[in-house]
């Protein structure tokens, strides 16, 4: 196998290195970085609560809704349910969450908060401000709005691809 002659280009102190072939793609190679180094220190500000990345939107969508049917919350998160069932399985052997058969349908099960996780919650919605002060410490309003705006149109286009390839 060839050796490259140049080590992949880096874009920051902190990034991973971008290949060649993303170079093209550069908006979408930097969408990538933050995405991976968004999650990272999500998982090591949740590990202190108990939690992974995922986990804790899991948790909050219970904590604002109530006991939900896992097909509900599969939908909610945009999960598979082997994921989903995973990440129950594991909130349930921690405390964080009960099953409950319905009584409609004795196949179907609510999930539902504790008390153990609703004491989080107001730790996690601290960990989530923290998360944001990373990502946008120091800019002004003005400016976040703006990066607000631009997301929000990439996650449109972006769904509307995703839903356009179904």
């Amino acid at each position: 196998m060839a050796k490259p002659s140049t080590p992949p280009e880096r874009s920051g102190p902190t990034s991973v290195p971008v290949p060649a072939a993303a170079r093209g793609a550069p908006i979408g190679a930097a969408l990538y970085r933050v995405a991976r180094l968004h999650r990272m220190v999500a998982g090591n500000l949740l590990r202190r609560v108990g939690l992974h990345p995922t986990q804790d939107l899991l948790m909050m969508y219970l904590w604002e809704l109530g006991p939900q049917r896992q097909t509900d919350l599969i939908r909610l998160l945009d999960s598979d349910a082997a994921t989903m069932t995973r990440s129950i399985q594991r909130l349930e052997h921690a405390g964080f969450v009960r099953r409950s058969p319905r009584a409609d349908d004795k196949r179907a099960y609510d999930i539902e908060p504790t008390p153990a996780s609703r004491a989080l919650r107001p730790e996690v919605e601290q960990i989530w401000n923290e998360i944001e002060e990373c990502i946008v410490g120091g800019v002004g309003e003005r400016e976040r709005q703006r990066i607000r705006r631009i997301l929000e149109g990439m996650e449109e286009r972006l769904t509307h691809a995703a839903e356009s390839r179904v």
